[in-house]
Formats: structure tokens, sequence, C-alpha cells
């Protein structure tokens, strides 16, 4: 007879729980801890535990003996996510949500050359990039103090939405300028590049902190989206130049074909979010079961996908509530928030800024600064990829760390091959630094929340995510510092003030420098006080 009872326990613990989904494992055990005791014997306990897993009526049958059950929120498809479908879907998914997620910076970004020229005084490239940022880290930092209480639902919504309306307004600007430059023109696009920051601010950190306690596929898929709209926008920005290249409009016909379509990309974005993904069966088991361990930020997806969350006694079970706070979650992983940071601080104390404005003049003309760009979003897609073969993941924490710090090499490599160098090494460093930027944000991302609870995941994400702006903040903002020795007006007037010259023998010192070469004797002649 014992035999025959547990045969019964493996069979209803093997197929009724998988295919009910009401009691898993982890409950089982937290329901028979402690309530053999309940019973008058041996026997009457190991009965009843048979005929309570096996049993169709578990609702009657949990009020013997004063059971009370806990949370009654199923899991969908039981306990093995391997067995739930859709993850190819929740994959694409994922990618497309990423691309959305920065699309419209990219677009801007690419487009800097129709900038430059509407604005040629003003360093758009290096100017829209610092106004993004403060708004982007600032945001994310008020957001990641209270991820906790935010609606994640709400939370990613506002920020496609806020993507969408953005990217039409610098349509709308550019249509109702005719094309015209103007420090009002110039003002508005900031105001835009602003909203685009904290845009990034709610819609990275909340599918980052979402994805987090979701599979590393997942994750994944979504930071090579990120990747993927740049290579999408410099593959759109070659093409729209070869177009338009014999117009003469051509600058501004390429800027408002990509963000019309843009626009079209941001829109799919939000009605994808809104009523597609939540219903995904791998997304609604991930979402359950971090509501299981106590996150209270995914209740408005599950009823989005159809699932509601009723309290019960579990929940308010302090035990079940505790996780680690943010600092707790920071100081046990604070190498990784520091790789994140300084991976970003480098590529972005080069990328765009240096690689538009700071690289000579080369043989590929005006086609040199696109082409870099280029050249940097496609392979930082590639990088995005490499983790995903088998063996090539970067799993040690010291090895990501000195693999980060490594690319500080880029600096001299750049400067002194933009000095010194063709096209071609410039083209070689530009594909390295993307490849390595693309490899190690996964690695580190997809590394990082292993081992926490659902919730603990979440706050881990938006932390990381912040890094990883800070980072970006600092190495625009050090991004100026390639203009020292250029045509700095510091450095120009320090050699003037050498040599007792007036304005007019500075105006020189400023064109020899950009020239690359010392003014010949016989202008020093034509100098005077």
């Amino acid at each position: 007879m014992p035999q025959a009872l547990q045969s019964c326990r493996r069979r209803g613990q093997e197929e009724g729980d998988a295919s009910r989904g009401w009691l898993g494992n982890g409950e089982t055990q937290r329901f028979w801890q402690g309530k053999e005791s309940a019973f008058h014997t041996p026997k009457d306990s190991q009965l009843l535990k048979s005929l309570l897993v096996v049993s169709p009526f578990p609702l009657l049958l949990s009020r013997i003996r004063g059971y009370q059950r806990g949370p009654t929120m199923p899991i969908p498809g039981g306990s093995d996510p391997a067995k739930l479908k859709g993850k190819y879907s929740a994959v694409l998914h994922c990618f497309i949500l990423g691309i959305g997620s920065l699309l419209s910076w990219n677009s801007m970004l690419t487009i800097e050359d129709y900038y430059v020229m509407l604005f040629p005084k003003y360093h758009p490239s290096r100017v829209l990039t610092l106004v993004y940022q403060p708004f982007a880290f600032g945001m994310i930092s008020i957001l990641t103090y209270n991820e906790a209480k935010l609606n994640t639902r709400k939370r990613n919504l506002f920020g496609y939405t806020l993507f969408f309306i953005s990217s039409l307004a610098v349509l709308v600007l550019d249509l109702a300028t005719s094309g015209k430059g103007g420090i009002g023109h110039y003002i508005v696009l900031c105001v835009i590049s602003g909203s685009f920051g904290v845009a990034d601010a709610f819609v990275q950190g909340g599918m980052v902190g979402d994805l987090s306690f979701m599979t590393p596929e997942m994750i994944q898929s979504f930071l090579a989206g990120l990747a993927a709209s740049g290579a999408l926008t410099s593959g759109l920005r070659l093409i729209t130049k070869a177009a338009f290249s014999s117009s003469r409009d051509g600058l501004r016909k390429g800027a408002l074909l990509f963000f019309g379509i843009t626009s079209f990309i941001e829109l799919l974005c939000v009605l994808l979010y809104a009523f597609s993904f939540p219903k995904l069966s791998i997304v609604k088991y991930y979402r359950s079961k971090a509501a299981l361990e106590g996150s209270k930020t995914v209740s408005a997806d599950l009823a989005a996908g159809g699932l509601q969350t009723q309290p019960s006694q579990d929940e308010e079970d302090p035990k079940l509530q505790q996780r680690l706070t943010n600092k707790e979650l920071i100081f046990q992983n604070i190498d990784y928030a520091l790789d994140l940071f300084l991976i970003y601080v480098l590529t972005l104390s080069i990328f765009p800024g240096f690689l538009s404005e700071d690289t000579g003049s080369h043989k590929l003309g005006s086609w040199y600064a696109v082409v870099l760009i280029a050249m940097y979003n496609v392979w930082d897609l590639v990088g995005r990829y490499v983790p995903l073969i088998k063996g090539l993941m970067m799993k040690s924490r010291m090895g990501l760390l000195i693999a980060i710090l490594s690319r500080f090499l880029f600096i001299p490599a750049f400067y002194f091959t933009a000095k010194y160098g063709d096209q071609g090494w410039m083209l070689m460093l530009t594909s390295l630094l993307g490849l390595t930027n693309g490899y190690l944000t996964v690695c580190v991302l997809t590394a990082a929340p292993k081992g926490y609870k659902g919730p603990e995941q979440n706050a881990l994400g938006n932390l990381l995510v912040l890094f990883l702006l800070g980072g970006i903040f600092a190495g625009v903002t050090l991004d100026w510092l390639w203009l020292i020795g250029k045509d700095s007006p510091v450095i120009c007037v320090y050699l003037c003030s050498l040599r007792g010259s007036t304005r007019r023998r500075y105006e020189v010192e400023v064109r020899r420098r950009r020239q690359g070469s010392w003014a010949n004797e016989e202008e020093e002649e034509g100098v005077h006080d």
C-alpha cells in the first residue's frame, strides 16, 4: 500500500501539478513542513498527502486540518519554462522593442551631417548628445530609486509613446521651418533631444529590469535590438546619401525620410508592448513567478495578459516580502556596475563626436564620417551575438574587468591614427571599438542578475542601467577634450601670448592649426600689431 501511495504521489506531481499549475514543488514543501504532527497516525498523514496531490478538488481538501493555500494565481505552464510555447516569438518581440528603445536617438545621431550643415557654429554632434544625457541620467536616477513602487507597464508605455511623439516633432519642426537653420530651430531641437533622454530612461531601465528575471536569450535579444537600431539607421543613411546626393536638398530629404520611418517603428513598439508582448506564455510565466516572489511592479502587465493577482495570507508573510536593498545589491555587484560605467565612458568619449569631426580629410570625403559610424554600429550588433556562441561567453568577473580596462588603449590608438594613419586603420579601430562594446555589454547584463529573486533582479537591472547611462554622460562630456590641441581658443590664445601677438595673430594661429601646419615666414611678416 505505501508503494502505491508513493506512486500516486509521484504521478500527481509529474502530471497533475504541471497540468493544473496550482501547487508547485516549493509550495508543496512549505505546506508539509510541520504539518505531519497534526494527523493522528503516519498512515493518515501519508494518505492525505497522496489525496491532496491527485485530487481534482484541491480547494475543498485545503480546508482539512485548517490548511490555507498560498497565492491563488497559478503559474502558466507549471514549473518548467522549457515546455512553454512562444519563446522565439518573445525573442523577436524583445528585438523589435530594443530597436524602438534607441532608434529615435540613433536617427538624430546619424543625420548629424545635416545638422552640421544647418548649424555650423554650434557643434551639434556634441551639443545634442550633451543635452540628451543629463535628462537621461537624472530621470533614470529618480526612477531607479523608486523602481519597487512603479507600474512597469505604464512606465514602458509612457517611454515608447514619448519616443513616438518626439520623433514626429522632429519631422514637423523641419517641415515648419522649411529646413532653415537659426537659433530658434536649434533650441527646439535641443529640447526634443532632452525628451529623447527622458524617454530612454523610462524605457531602457524598465525593459532591462523587466527582462532581467526572464531568460538570458530575451535580454540578449533586447540588447541586440539596441545595436540593430544603430545599424539600421546607418544603413538607411548610406542609402539616402547615395540616392539624394545629386539633389539640391538631398540631406534634408534623407533626414525627413529617416524620421518618417522612425515614427512608424516607434508607434509599432507602442502597439506591440501594449497588446501583444504581455500575452505571450513565457512572458506570463516569468511575470507570475516574479509576482509570487513578492514583485508588485508586474501586476498591470499580468492583468493585460489575462491574469489577476489575488492577495493571500502568504503574500503578507514578511519572509516572502524580504529582498535585498538597492545598497546591498550595489555592494554585491559593484564590479559589474563599474564595468558598464567604464565601457561607455570610453565608447562615448570617441563615438560619435570624435568620429564625425576629428578624423581629418580622406579619400572618402563627405562619406568618411558616415562610413565610420556605420562600421561602429554594424560591429556593435555583431558583438552582441558573439556570446550566444558556445564557449565565447565571458563569465569571469575578473576577466571582464581586465578586458574592459584594456579598452582604454583605444584612446592613444585613435589619437595617433587620426594624426598619422590613413582611413583603413581608422576603419579597423572603429570596428574593434564597436565589437568590444557590444560583446562586453551583453556579458555583463546577462551574468549579473543570476541567483537573485525576481524583485531583486528587476532592481539590479535598473541599477546597472543607471551606471550605464552615467558612463555615457561622463563619456560625452570627456569627448570635448578631443578639441584641445585642434582649434581650442584656450590653446591658441596661450600660443599667441608667447609671441606678443594681437587678435590678428590669434586668427592666424587658429587657421594654421586647422590646416595642420605652421604658416610660412611671408605670412608672419604681414601680421602687424
